[in-house]
């Protein structure tokens, strides 16, 4: 419902392309935030900029003007941009067929010409109002599923990654090798533990191995193990990371650093589901799951020929793409909240929460390290804060500001929802400016425009 305390007029979008029912419209509506539009292209750039919770739509518009074809192609794309917003259609021709096939394609209601204003104003009342009701629904949903985990431990309201967990909850249950790909720091760790979790495979061993962290030397024998006396240094037999595994999971992170020589051996374990450890003559037959993770391209290592691409379809029975969490809304705020308890309870316990500058700033960072920098930058907040609130200095971020202040209003709550649609379609692109602009829905000199106005790079 509406915050009676809101002084924000409602806005409403009139399409028509009659200029003196532009006026009356306009007129009639003197307590909402009225915009014009007389064409489809006027109204979508006006959808775009405004996102208004109503519409009138005239079906009869130029080049159409007599026929309702134009009409149409404007509801459709209201109905695939903005599928909350609900439309009010009008017809000047007396079809009842167009406005019952208008509602079919999502338009709210109906009203035909000679205009009744009285009647037009209850109708847009009753959609304003509906629109409201179900706009506090779905944050109250999303409310209560915030305050939900995933997979035990996977804390998220972000729909890409309950997604992401949802699929590593049905693959769990499989001896199925899986690959989770994703920039470092977007907690591939946490899943491949909620992997093994959820498994059957839950009362043996989770057995981690970071195979970049290794030198090329030592990671066979941190692998494989090695028989006493294999080499210089060995002065007992040691199990390698896939035997301690047995019964259990292995995971290799960063299994792109693994060499080519290792590569071969490795392959062979899957083939053959026995190891010998160095130095050793002895067959040893293990049972385990190999999960593994990457941020490295694989399919271009197999082309360049740095990853052996017999070895890559062992390996990935499932792939699975984590999303950087600069493409996850809202989680950033949801997690910083989750660690902040945490540190608190640890190291500040006077700390109770974050101040207003520190959540915008939280809102409209990049989070190029992911998740494990904003770990960090709350571990550090929650530490250097001097009172019960973490501020954007203590998180080393520079809050979002307008003349100064924080952008806490509706300006503000714009550009942050701007940036993430921004980063979001750069992302799905690779940085491609035209099809990004494309999936935003603007031009690429628009595009451009708002890349330096928020100062995102391509």
């Amino acid at each position: 419902m509406r915050d009676p305390q809101d002084t924000t007029l409602p806005k409403l979008l009139i399409v028509e392309d009659d200029e003196g029912l532009q006026a009356q419209l306009k007129w009639a509506f003197d307590g909402f935030e009225v915009f014009i539009a007389g064409t489809r292209e006027e109204a979508l750039d006006i959808l775009r900029a405004e996102m208004p919770p109503v519409v009138t739509l005239d079906l009869g518009l130029p080049p159409d003007p007599d026929g309702t074809s134009e009409g149409f192609a404007v509801l459709n794309a209201i109905m695939a941009m903005a599928p909350t917003t609900k439309v009010i259609v009008a017809s000047g021709h007396g079809a009842r067929e167009s406005t019952l096939d208008a509602v079919a394609a999502g338009a709210y209601d109906f009203y035909h010409k000679p205009l009744d204003i009285d009647g037009l104003q209850l109708i847009v009342g009753r959609a304003l109002n509906l629109h409201r009701i179900e706009a506090e629904n779905r944050r109250l949903a999303q409310k209560v599923g915030k305050n939900k985990t995933v997979l035990g431990t996977l804390i998220t309201g972000a729909p890409e990654m309950v997604k992401v967990a949802r699929t590593i909850e049905r693959v769990a249950s499989t001896d199925a090798s899986v690959v989770l790909l994703g920039a470092s720091g977007t907690g591939k760790e946490l899943l491949a533990r909620g992997l093994h979790d959820a498994s059957p495979r839950r009362d043996g061993a989770f057995v981690a191995i970071n195979c970049a962290a290794i030198p090329e030397n030592l990671l066979e024998s941190e692998l494989f193990g090695h028989e006493k006396g294999a080499f210089t240094g060995a002065v007992k037999t040691t199990e390698g990371k896939i035997e301690s595994a047995h019964g259990g999971t292995l995971f290799l992170d960063e299994v792109g650093d693994i060499p080519l020589p290792l590569q071969v051996k490795l392959l062979r374990f899957l083939q053959e589901r026995t190891i010998e450890r160095i130095g050793g003559r002895k067959a040893i037959a293990v049972d385990t799951r190999i999960v593994c993770a990457t941020h490295r391209n694989l399919d271009a290592m197999i082309a360049e020929e740095t990853f052996r691409e017999d070895l890559y379809y062992r390996l990935a029975e499932i792939v699975v793409t984590i999303p950087p969490l600069a493409e996850r809304a809202g989680d950033a705020g949801l997690l910083a909240k989750a660690f902040l308890t945490r540190f608190a309870r640890e190291m500040n316990p006077q700390v109770k929460g974050f101040a207003p500058d520190a959540l915008a700033a939280l809102d409209s960072h990049d989070w190029p390290g992911n998740v494990r920098e904003l770990e960090n930058r709350v571990k550090r907040g929650v530490i250097m804060a001097d009172g019960k609130l973490v501020g954007a200095a203590d998180l080393d971020l520079a809050p979002p500001t307008d003349d100064g202040a924080v952008a806490l209003n509706l300006k503000g709550a714009r550009e942050i929802a701007d940036r993430q649609m921004i980063r979001r379609a750069l992302a799905r692109t690779e940085g491609n400016i035209s099809g990004s602009a494309k999936l935003l829905g603007v031009s690429r000199p628009t595009l451009y425009d708002l890349l330096k106005q928020y100062d995102l790079q391509a």
